[in-house]
């Protein structure tokens, strides 16, 4: 495929959040996703008149392109609601550039929300009934990211303090970042010795649980010139799939991230080394891991020592979750859009305290399910294409 030819065919141009944390009672995820949609019009000075394409995913509404299409009154948008869990923002960016390039709207929002916190959810979500899985009852999600990360440990001699590394490196991220919920010191033995939730993972080395959402925004290059702020450009991209249940998972050591990312970084003609900031999904800490090693970042089975001395905090050789990462500055349930508003942000030179100098080409990495769906893309700004 013509690299030449994807490139630029559409422009990201507007980021926000809605409100996060706990938002309250009376708030649904159509609220949050509004919010967040308009927000993100204003950071791009679009009206909401103009938008005419629609991607969305919730966990919440069973059909949440017809019910985003309802709140914000606009019948005639072209919809497209598909869901691979937390990855699902991912796709729907490559898809809203290819119904931008095919003249099928002009402008699409992709937009996420959820109040997982306010409606009482702990650190599960509800699992669908499987004959092979629930009669050992597992503690979903985080017996599945604990499976993975036990193999890691015995397979490779992965450590605790390791694992550990990558939450302190979150958190000393989200002191940069005034939106981010959890801001307090935290060290290596404040992870280890923090509650267990299934071993080897303790509560500090699973993600927040959170009320929130956001959306962003984009149109045709030619319009993306007259928007407020510097257009960003997808550069790349990759999706696979390789199971659904952990019980199904062909390796647990080793994701769909390797082809993913093997095939973003082959559509855009990056390597590893051009890459400034990444985002991946921390929703336990073991992912960051696994997913830096399936990237490219390092070798497979050297994650751990990758991730220790700080190595992926602030300071360190590789900004990775500049945000804080779902483990310390949000997670309402399906993350992977705000590594995207992130990693804009992060291109824009919007950061303050937390900005990567000279920042160009940023990689994002989304994970949906349980370790099941990965999908990995590649930004840059107009200097890139």
């Amino acid at each position: 495929m013509n690299n030449e030819f994807r490139h630029g065919r559409a422009a990201l141009v507007g980021v926000a959040e809605s409100d996060l944390g706990q938002v309250g009672e009376g708030f649904s995820a159509m609220d949050l996703m509004a919010q967040g949609v308009y927000r993100a019009l204003e950071d791009c000075g679009i009206s909401i008149k103009d938008v005419d394409g629609l991607f969305c995913a919730t966990s919440q509404s069973r059909l949440a392109g017809l019910a985003l299409a309802e709140y914000l009154n606009l019948p005639q948008a072209y919809l497209d609601s598909s869901s691979t869990g937390g990855s699902s923002f991912m796709g729907h960016l490559v898809r809203a550039e290819a119904a931008i390039a095919a003249g099928l709207c002009n402008v699409a929002v992709v937009a996420y929300g959820s109040t997982q916190r306010s409606q009482g959810r702990n650190n599960t979500s509800k699992p669908e009934w499987n004959p092979y899985e629930t009669p050992f009852k597992p503690f979903l999600p985080p017996t599945a990211y604990a499976l993975a990360a036990a193999r890691h440990m015995h397979q490779f001699g992965t450590t605790r303090e390791q694992l550990a590394e990558v939450a302190v490196a979150a958190r000393k991220w989200a002191q940069l970042n005034p939106k981010a919920a959890q801001r307090e010191d935290l060290s290596i033995s404040d992870v280890l010795q923090s509650k267990m939730i299934s071993y080897p993972l303790t509560i500090r080395d699973c993600c927040l649980v959170s009320d929130g959402g956001g959306a962003l925004v984009l149109t045709t290059p030619s319009r993306a010139r007259h928007c407020k702020k510097p257009a960003v450009y997808l550069l790349g991209s990759g999706h696979c799939t390789t199971h659904h249940t952990i019980s199904s998972m062909p390796d647990l050591v080793t994701t769909g991230a390797q082809i993913s990312g093997a095939k973003a970084f082959s559509q855009s003609g990056l390597t590893t080394s051009e890459v400034d900031v990444v985002g991946v999904y921390d929703a336990f800490t073991i992912n960051t891991i696994l997913f830096l090693e399936d990237l490219g970042f390092c070798k497979k089975g050297e994650g751990g020592d990758f991730v220790s001395n700080g190595n992926i905090a602030p300071g360190g050789t590789l900004p990775v979750n500049t945000n804080g990462g779902g483990l310390s500055y949000c997670h309402p349930g399906m993350y992977g859009i705000f590594l995207l508003i992130e990693a804009v942000r992060q291109l824009r030179g919007e950061c303050e305290q937390r900005q990567i100098n000279h920042a160009n080409v940023a990689l994002v990495h989304g994970n949906g399910g349980v370790l099941s769906s990965q999908h990995t893309v590649l930004l840059g700004g107009s200097a890139t294409l």
